[in-house]
């Protein structure tokens, strides 16, 4: 008989947790592991795999663990996705392979995405890959070392060509370092990725910013291809009076400021952050809830979210929702900011009450302004989560490169290769902002595209 109900994954209690940076969601043991893969159905059909963007085998990997067998659980995995740990925490399988389980018809569909974060981390030190082919003598340039720049090394790595990562940053990893907090992917987890893709041979030089240090001409001199992958990463801002204010910041400059330069772990880490007693975050998905219980960790009393809709258009993970509720996390919704109060500081946010009329572009309700309903909510700091775009350099610094209204790099749908012959981009310096998963999918997509130009080039 099949279970109806998944098993449960144990998390950190919420009252401890606030305290600290440690994960929340603690993942499955051996047992619980096995137990909750004995719940699959093993469809013939396999719609899940229809649903990853990187085309993981579930079904084998998932009997491979009810089997415990779990190396090969892991070797299945990673014929597919070199960055299994890390997907297994933050891709929203929901909307990917859980959305499709066949199981989640009738009861709770298989948790495919603990089951692969189990797998993951029980080998994630285990062994030293191996190039799959002999070196073709090709060189890639990768630029960004973010989900999207990561996967298409590995892929290109696995299929012999000589790959180097440049990134900007004195880290590797892109949003995965800088952008989501240590309680819910941890740095050690990302930085041991990393190092299974060094394995491969992928190379990767820090501090090099393509645009300035180099151009992406000046690297086609030097490289057979050239992948950008430098993801979304420049902020969107309210534009209301007061947003210039002290003590109003970015989404990104907090999460930064906090996760790569190691605010979180002050004094250890003389980083400056300044967390007043009450913080308001406007912003609805993943990352105002990265903010928002970033805030208490960090000391603020009251950290309060602005949302313009309610909680079911909250682009946000309902796991995440879920967390911050739990940890005390106030939700204003329906409320729009009007202006930032203060003279030589923040001192408060003057909204808007809304309502929800019809569906607008995006699918959800449109927020309608409700007349003479404003209300002031006392704040120390604001941070504006409501989204990024695609930093302007390298399309500036690129001859012939052709770039889309909203900033994104232009690309042909199926090969990814942009107006710039040998050049391809993927994850959200084509889609915008997007998932952690859907830039990997892009990476994966770009590296086909890649090994199959270079190894035709001369054909051509």
């Amino acid at each position: 008989m099949v279970e109806k109900i998944a098993v449960r994954v144990p998390k950190q209690d919420p009252k401890s947790r606030v305290h600290n940076f440690q994960e929340v969601v603690l993942g499955y043991n051996a047992a619980q592991a096995v137990k909750e893969a004995e719940r699959c159905l093993q469809c013939k059909n396999a719609p899940c795999i229809i649903g990853c963007p990187v085309g993981v085998d579930v079904p084998k990997f998932i009997k491979l663990i009810s089997e415990r067998k779990f190396e090969e659980a892991l070797k299945i995995i990673k014929e597919a996705n070199s960055l299994p740990a890390i997907c297994g925490r933050v891709c929203p399988q929901e909307e990917q392979c859980t959305k499709y389980c066949t199981l989640g018809i009738k009861f709770e569909p298989i948790s495919i995405g603990k089951l692969e974060r189990f797998i993951a981390d029980l080998n994630v030190n285990q062994g030293s890959p191996k190039p799959r082919v002999a070196s073709t003598g090709k060189k890639v340039a990768i630029v960004g070392s973010g989900p999207a720049g990561l996967t298409a090394a590995a892929e290109l790595a696995k299929l012999g060509h000589q790959i180097v990562i440049f990134e900007a940053l004195h880290a590797s990893g892109g949003v995965l370092i800088y952008g989501i907090p240590d309680f819910r992917l941890p740095k050690d987890v990302v930085n041991a990725e990393i190092d299974y893709i060094k394995k491969l041979g992928v190379k990767i030089k820090n501090n090099i910013v393509i645009g300035k240090t180099y151009s992406v001409d000046e690297l086609l001199h030097r490289f057979d291809a050239i992948f950008i992958g430098t993801g979304a990463g420049l902020p969107h801002f309210l534009h209301i009076p007061g947003e210039n204010l002290p003590g109003v910041y970015s989404a990104n400059e907090f999460l930064i400021r906090s996760n790569l330069m190691k605010a979180c772990r002050f004094p250890e880490y003389d980083t400056p952050i300044k967390i007043g007693r009450r913080v308001v975050t406007v912003g609805g998905g993943n990352v105002a809830m990265d903010v928002a219980r970033t805030a208490l960790r960090l000391g603020a009393e009251a950290s309060i979210i602005l949302y313009r809709r309610t909680k079911k258009e909250m682009p946000a993970r309902d796991e995440e929702i879920e967390n911050a509720l739990e940890e005390g996390v106030k939700f204003h919704i329906l409320s729009q900011p009007l202006r930032i109060l203060g003279k030589d500081r923040v001192e408060g946010v003057e909204c808007m009450k809304m309502r929800l009329g019809e569906p607008d572009e995006s699918g959800r309700r449109r927020p309608i302004p409700i007349l003479d309903s404003t209300f002031t909510i006392d704040a120390d700091i604001v941070v504006v989560a409501i989204g990024q775009a695609p930093n302007p350099l390298i399309p500036k610094s690129t001859s012939n490169l052709k770039v889309n209204k909203n900033g994104t790099i232009w690309v042909e749908k199926e090969t990814l290769m942009t107006s710039k012959k040998g050049v391809f981009a993927g994850g959200d310096i084509v889609t915008g902002e997007a998932t952690v998963i859907l830039a990997m999918g892009a990476g994966k997509r770009a590296a086909l595209s890649i090994h199959e130009f270079i190894m035709n080039k001369n054909r051509r």
